[in-house]
């Protein structure tokens, strides 16, 4: 993986997040952006299997309603992004083309 497609991937992830998993799944997905959005859906099915809100009367409220949401925007903000491993919109792709050299004439 490229030094700017790990850059990218940790500031849409988190600095702590574990650099071999981002290897691991780059390798298997080859785009930024499906390991962002592989990442990003554990990330909410994990929230969602817990519950979001709970209350000991007196004592504690933990809600992670807020923590949801946020989740489910950054996954929205994903279609909007450019990751460096893709083309801006209206860029084309360059095709690297080669050819033998040969001389333009015999010696003699």
């Amino acid at each position: 993986m490229e030094v700017a497609v790990r850059a990218w991937l940790l500031a849409q992830l988190g600095p702590t997040t574990d650099t071999s998993d981002l290897d691991t799944r780059y390798a298997r997905l080859t785009s930024a952006r499906a390991v962002a959005n592989e990442i990003l859906a554990e990330r909410r099915a994990k929230l969602l299997a817990d519950p979001l809100r709970m209350t000991v009367d007196g004592v504690v409220t933990i809600d992670q309603s807020n923590n949801l949401a946020g989740l489910e925007r950054q996954i929205a903000a994903l279609v909007d992004l450019v990751a460096p491993d893709e083309l801006s919109e209206g860029e084309e792709s360059t095709d690297l083309v080669t050819a033998p050299l040969l001389r333009a004439r015999r010696d003699r």
